[in-house]
C-alpha cells in the first residue's frame, strides 16, 4: 500500500531567530526556550526528548526518555544501566539528544558525551519518585524478551508484598546519565522553509562559538 504524503505541508511563522539576539551560553537560551514552551504550549511534553545512541550491533537508534534535569554541564536523564541503551552508552558514550516542539514550531538538537552521575544523585532522585515508579524499575529488566504482560503484573504484586511497609533502596542497575554537550544547534521554523538554525560548538578553551547556518 502506497501513501503519497507530498502535499503534507505547513508553514511556520510563529517566531523568529537572529544570532544578534542570542547569549553567549547555550544553555541560557535553552532554559529560555524550555520556560516559554512549558507556560505557553502546554499540549507539548516540555521535557520530552529523543536521544540517539550506537548500539552494540553498529546501528544508531533513537527513543524518547524524559529530561529531568539540566544545568551548565549538561542534561541529565535515568534509565536502567543494563537496558540496550544503558548498554550502548557505556559501549560509545558519544550521544545526540533532541527536543521537537511542535507548538512552537522549534527544535533542539545537542551532540555531547553521556556518562553516570554519582551514585548519590542517583539515590535522590530514585527516593523522590512515587512508590510505583520505584517498584516498577525494579520490575523490568530493560529490552529483554518475557512472555506475556502477565509475568510483569505478577512480579510487581509480590514486590509490593514483599516491600510493603519497607523503604525501597535504589537498585545498582538503575540510575541517572549527564549528557555534556559540545554542540547545540537551536532551530526556529520560518516561512517558505527559510528556518532560522543557530549553531553552538564548545571550543578547546570551554567556551562557546555560535554562527548562524543555512536553512
Amino acid at each position: 500500500m502506497e501513501k503519497d504524503l507530498g502535499n503534507y505541508r505547513r508553514s511556520y511563522e510563529k517566531n523568529e531567530l537572529l544570532l544578534e539576539d542570542t547569549p553567549e551560553n547555550p544553555i541560557e537560551l535553552f532554559r529560555t526556550w524550555f520556560n516559554e514552551v512549558d507556560t505557553y504550549f502546554p499540549e507539548d511534553e516540555t521535557n520530552a526528548m529523543t536521544i540517539s545512541t550506537i548500539g552494540l550491533n553498529g546501528f544508531p537508534k533513537n527513543r524518547v526518555v524524559l529530561l529531568k534535569k539540566f544545568t551548565y554541564e549538561g542534561f541529565i536523564f535515568y534509565t536502567n544501566y543494563e537496558s540496550e541503551k544503558g548498554m550502548a552508552i557505556q559501549n560509545n558514550p558519544k550521544v545526540c539528544l533532541s527536543f521537537f516542539w511542535a507548538g512552537a514550531e522549534r527544535q533542539i538538537i545537542i551532540k555531547g558525551k553521556a556518562e553516570k552521575i554519582a551514585s548519590n544523585l542517583s539515590d535522590g532522585y530514585f527516593e523522590s519518585r512515587p512508590r510505583g515508579s520505584q517498584l516498577g524499575a525494579i520490575v523490568s529488566k530493560q529490552s529483554s524478551i518475557i512472555e506475556n504482560r502477565n509475568f510483569l503484573e505478577t512480579k510487581l504484586i509480590d514486590l509490593e508484598q514483599e516491600y510493603e511497609g519497607k523503604e525501597i533502596s535504589r537498585p545498582e542497575f538503575w540510575g541517572g546519565f549527564i549528557v555534556k554537550p559540545i554542540e547545540i544547534e537551536f532551530w526556529q521554523g520560518r516561512a517558505n522553509r527559510l528556518h532560522d538554525r543557530i549553531h553552538y560548538r564548545m571550543d578547546e578553551d570551554y567556551s562557546w562559538v555560535k554562527n548562524r547556518l543555512s536553512p
